[in-house]
């Protein structure tokens, strides 16, 4: 009795010495293949100092089919590896369709909030119906919260590709929004105005996004005339420029203050255009006609320097949005979508950081894009389909093409570059050149630097409804979310360094899902597999036991 008393009491002492070392020394285990729920080092970084309570409400409760719910559990174990490491990181599951609730109106107040809720498809046992799905969080600190969209989809994904996709993202999507929250901003970048730029209301929602990130303002390059080198004094004060289809020729004088802000570090987001026409021009002429023509910004030689050429031909692809034509008149109009091959969906074949998981990219009336060998980095971000064709300008374009099929066989030109990432150290457009104006610390070498050549002004535009401006990339008409405002946040905070966690978008999941179909072929199959089994394995084992006692106590 003494010996198994100490021997309790020994293992009492044990337990209560590991938890004391386990209390010391916290560690968490991750067995998954891909390091699923392992939290990457800038995201650890990001909470690590966070001494006042995150609040984090996520709208992932509810009946919505398997391929979701996966979903929902893969954003709980996130959320638990964010609350271990900080435990002041704490969240909700909240269900926006509780019983008694009306539907549509919660669906309503989502989309006045700007969290556009999803309409799915169940399909159980042959029968299909519908389902409201709140794809969204919403992080609280301090008095501040900002939104988080946890559904990534690209156009054409089944459901399982889509939550690969989305789980593949979350980790960004929750770092990104404690990183809004917690800290603030010390960046700079300069609207550029004063060369017919799109106008404010054209490019407010993006601006508004870039807001939440870095401080913003208007700069104009008109005071280079007069006191250049003030001009570009002042512009070294920021980290980027955005030039958002600039329609005004730049002088040289305003060429040479943009080239040595490149060589002094700036970043730089070109979204410029060589061919001059508008869709808007199409349904104001009576014609519904208008011509494209080549537009000269005197960029040319500044652009094929740095490794780039624009070219004046429109982009011509098969795989491309719709245009929203009305047809009827008063109460009986309706508007219906026709395919438009001057709007390409541009993609990408590379997985880089900033255009991973991102849904195709709308275009309107783009030019194809050159590179050009040089000591510079070129990456192409963005392409139209293998099914293009370039159209040369002068061009006349009409509405009745829509009424015309495309001749396959003419879409012989290829992938076409449609948005470039330029790295490294760029050689000024001036070397060997006479300067327009004399420049303090002149320097034909730039330091280590990135900018963005995008050949469409119009990715960055938003439309407008009566209500105000539209989210930029979204199509009112189709309820398509294109990904132009994703792409360029993306690359903004690329070019600009910030936190490092664009790598976190770099993470490779692989979730295993049950093919929803064969499981509906073969129900009856396994439902009488799994009453029958039992029974015939308890038959077996009872008539096992019997012999065997049979055999032990028989008399002989």
């Amino acid at each position: 009795m003494g010996k198994n008393i100490k021997y309790i009491f020994g293992i009492l002492i044990a337990l209560v010495l590991v938890n004391a070392v386990a209390s010391l020394y916290f560690h968490r285990f991750d067995l998954t293949q891909q390091d699923r729920y392992t939290l990457s080092q800038p995201s650890k970084d990001l909470i690590k100092e966070v001494k006042d309570p995150i609040i984090v409400d996520v709208f992932l409760k509810g009946d919505f089919p398997a391929e979701f719910k996966r979903l929902q559990s893969e954003t709980r174990y996130l959320l638990e590896e964010f609350s271990a490491y900080n435990s002041e990181i704490k969240f909700n599951f909240i269900n926006p369709l509780e019983e008694g609730v009306d539907a549509q109106k919660v669906a309503n107040n989502f989309y006045k909030a700007g969290m556009m809720p999803e309409t799915l498809n169940m399909n159980q046992n042959g029968k299909v119906s519908e389902s409201l799905l709140f794809p969204w969080a919403v992080a609280y600190y301090d008095d501040k919260s900002v939104q988080i969209n946890l559904l990534k989809k690209k156009i054409g994904d089944a459901n399982e590709q889509i939550v690969n996709t989305s789980v593949e993202n979350l980790e960004y999507a929750f770092a990104d929004a404690f990183s809004k929250l917690v800290y603030g901003k010390d960046k700079k970048i300069a609207i550029m105005r004063g060369n017919g730029e799109l106008p404010e209301k054209n490019i407010v929602d993006f601006v508004k996004t870039l807001k939440e990130y870095y401080y913003i303002a208007p700069f104009t390059l008109d005071s280079v005339a007069i006191q250049p080198q003030r001009t570009l004094d002042q512009l070294t004060q920021y980290d980027l420029i955005l030039e958002a289809k600039p329609t005004q020729k730049y002088t040289e004088e305003e060429k040479l203050v943009l080239d040595q802000y490149l060589m002094q570090g700036g970043k730089m987001i070109w979204l410029v255009e060589n061919a001059a026409i508008e869709k808007d021009s199409l349904f104001t002429n009576p014609d519904n006609a208008a011509l494209a023509y080549p537009r000269d910004l005197n960029l040319n030689d500044f652009f094929f320097k740095y490794g780039v050429r624009i070219n004046t031909s429109l982009v011509n692809d098969v795989i491309s949005a719709h245009i929203i034509l009305a047809q009827g008149s008063g109460n009986e109009t309706q508007f219906n979508p026709f395919p438009w091959y001057y709007s390409p969906l541009a993609v990408s074949n590379n997985s880089h950081s900033i255009i991973k998981n991102t849904e195709a990219v709308k275009f309107d009336f783009a030019n194809s894009i050159d590179t050009l060998k040089n000591e510079v980095k070129k990456t192409v971000l963005l392409h139209s389909s293998p099914t293009t064709k370039l159209d040369a300008t002068p061009l006349m374009i009409n509405l009745e093409m829509i009424n015309q099929k495309p001749v396959r066989e003419s879409y012989t030109d290829g992938k076409q570059s449609l948005g470039v990432l330029l790295e490294g150290e760029f050689t000024s457009v001036y070397k060997n050149r006479i300067l327009p104006f004399e420049v303090k610390n002149y320097s034909d070498k730039s330091k280590e630097t990135k900018m963005l050549v995008i050949s469409d002004g119009d990715v960055i535009k938003n439309e407008f409804n009566r209500e105000g401006p539209i989210a930029l990339g979204y199509d009112r008409f189709t309820g398509t979310t294109y990904g132009n405002k994703e792409f360029l946040m993306n690359a903004t905070n690329y070019l600009l360094d910030d936190t490092g966690l664009l790598a976190v978008r770099a993470k490779n999941i692989k979730l295993a899902f049950l093919d929803t179909k064969k499981v509906a072929q073969e129900r009856t199959s396994w439902q009488l597999f799994n009453m029958v089994s039992p029974l015939i394995l308890l038959g077996i084992f009872a008539f096992g036991f019997y012999t065997y006692r049979k055999k032990k106590y028989i008399k002989h």
